[in-house]
């Protein structure tokens, strides 16, 4: 069983963060539900590489880390034209759009799906919702979050009506103000319904302190010819859990799960991505990369698994990470579950350190050990680059990676 939070939650906690937020009726009594189910959750299921299992979140002293009534943060929303970007509480209280947050909230993930889900619901303190009507094309939605509490909690809900576009961009980083030295919890969920042939870039930039542990569980549901593409990069946090998945329900729908990472000192990613075909003539690739310097760990775990109705199905897997120290540790597991004999499908892994024989026509030629080193960081990630339609995700991308490697 998981473990439980006495000391700082309580249904008088939720009833004051939902009646804060003005919330309706049925949004405070999910709230609740979650709340008293606690109990009944486990965390989210530990990866298990040979002779080792990772990220043991049970060690977490949650008692101390979640001070809900107390969450700070400095939200940034924007949204040009048609689309709708606003709190959750003001969407759900709004009579043009609640029925909309009533039928989509907890529809992808659901509320009491693990333990820490169900935290999140019973503790999300402003949340966002994004609403692309029907026909309308949002390139330009962007959420920037300032963390400047103990503990922040968030849930995003995005809607992509028929025949919609949305590019959004959301970015996730600690205040100057912040305690230093103050262990912090981060945790978020994003659901993503993408209706019919409707089309979805999300990209998530996580730079937290390295203070803080991050737990987020990003899910995409796409519809018919619809498309959810997943951009992740995480460069900040003291330990970071994150999957991203996508469950393709309709025929013809499609996803691409890009993800990035840089560790270094005793950092520690858990990376996930997943996608599920459910239905036929469905579409998924998923690029990881990632690199540790020092002390960072890293475990990667991508799953592609193809329902018995998924005919035609092409599937597509490939995880990459180096070390830079050989104190870093890093594993990876790939997965294949094939319930349809009409797919394409494949998966690649590897783990290994900057290539001798590249390093020494480098500096034999007499480019710096250092700044071969960095050249060489550098190109392993343009593959992920290069998948980045975004251009402004992708000069952020690439300017952290930057400044990590000036560190």
């Amino acid at each position: 069983m998981s473990t439980q939070v006495h000391a700082t939650i309580s249904e008088e906690t939720v009833r004051e963060i939902s009646d804060a937020n003005d919330e309706p009726e049925w949004l405070m009594e999910t709230r609740l539900d979650a709340l008293s189910n606690l109990s009944e959750l486990d965390m989210p299921p530990v990866i298990r590489t040979p002779g080792r299992d990772w990220t043991n979140l049970d060690a977490l002293d949650f008692d101390s880390l979640v001070d809900p009534l107390n969450a700070a943060e400095e939200k940034d929303l924007v949204g040009e034209g048609d689309v709708v970007v606003t709190t959750l509480a003001e969407a759900a209280g709004d009579d043009e759009y609640a029925d909309v947050v009533r039928e989509h909230f907890g529809s992808v993930i659901d509320p009491q799906e693990n333990y820490l889900t169900a935290l999140s619901t019973a503790l999300f303190t402003s949340g966002t919702f994004v609403y692309v009507p029907e026909g309308v094309n949002a390139e330009d939605v962007t959420i920037r979050t300032e963390m400047n509490s103990r503990s922040l909690f968030n849930y995003t809900l995005v809607v992509a009506e028929d025949s919609s576009s949305a590019t959004i961009l959301e970015r996730q980083y600690t205040g100057e103000d912040t305690a230093a030295s103050e262990d912090r919890y981060y945790s978020a969920v994003v659901e993503v319904v993408a209706n019919e042939n409707s089309h979805v870039q999300y990209g998530w930039l996580q730079n937290l302190d390295e203070d803080t542990y991050n737990y987020s569980l990003k899910r995409g549901s796409a519809d018919t010819y619809a498309t959810i593409n997943w951009i992740e990069g995480n460069i900040g946090s003291r330990l970071t859990k994150s999957a991203v998945e996508t469950t393709l329900d309709g025929s013809g729908a499609e996803s691409q799960i890009v993800g990035a990472f840089f560790g270094h000192d005793e950092q520690h990613f858990d990376v996930n991505a997943r996608v599920w075909h459910k239905n036929e003539h469905t579409t998924a690739d998923l690029v990881t990369r990632g690199v540790l310097d020092d002390e960072a760990r890293s475990v990667y775990e991508g799953v592609q698994d193809v329902g018995t109705e998924a005919w035609d199905t092409s599937s597509y897997q490939r995880e990459n990470t180096l070390m830079l120290s050989d104190d870093s540790e890093a594993d990876a597991s790939p997965k294949l579950i094939i319930n349809n004999h009409d797919t394409e499908a494949s998966h690649s892994a590897t783990v290994g350190q900057v290539d001798a024989e590249e390093l020494l026509y480098m500096t034999s030629r007499g480019i710096p050990e250092d700044q071969a080193t960095d050249m060489l960081v550098e190109g392993f990630f343009v593959p992920v680059f290069e998948e980045i339609e975004i251009d402004e995700f992708r000069d952020d991308l690439e300017a952290l990676v930057e400044a990590r490697l000036d560190e």
